[in-house]
């Protein structure tokens, strides 16, 4: 099963294997303190996407579209991912601050797919 949750979020023992799918380190949080299995930096958009897209919402449905194609040529990461969740809790860490409209759950809809 894949979830996601905000990296700023205290980490808990339920959210099995945390991985952030962020392309930047949060700012401002320690390493010790974030808890992370995986960074998987490759699975997150292109700086250029990340970029463009700039959380804006009316970006949002183009941004999705946009990142599934960047997707397609990451086919190993993705099963990198889904190999992590057979039989396991994933969670898969983000830094924005809308929790609708990131990379990660764009990515969760994505892994629900396969």
């Amino acid at each position: 099963m894949f979830v996601t949750k905000r990296v700023y979020e205290a980490p808990d023992k339920n959210d099995g294997i945390r991985v952030l799918v962020d392309r930047l380190w949060p700012r401002g949080l320690k390493k010790e303190e974030a808890r992370i299995d995986y960074w998987m930096k490759e699975v997150a958009p292109s700086d250029a996407l990340r970029k463009w897209f700039a959380h804006k919402e009316e970006r949002w449905q183009e941004f999705k579209n946009r990142y599934y194609e960047e997707l397609k040529g990451k086919k190993e990461l993705l099963k990198q991912l889904t190999d992590l969740e057979k039989g396991k809790k994933v969670t898969l860490l983000y830094a924005a601050k809308d929790e609708e409209r990131n990379n990660a759950q764009a990515l969760l809809e994505v892994l629900e797919t396969k």
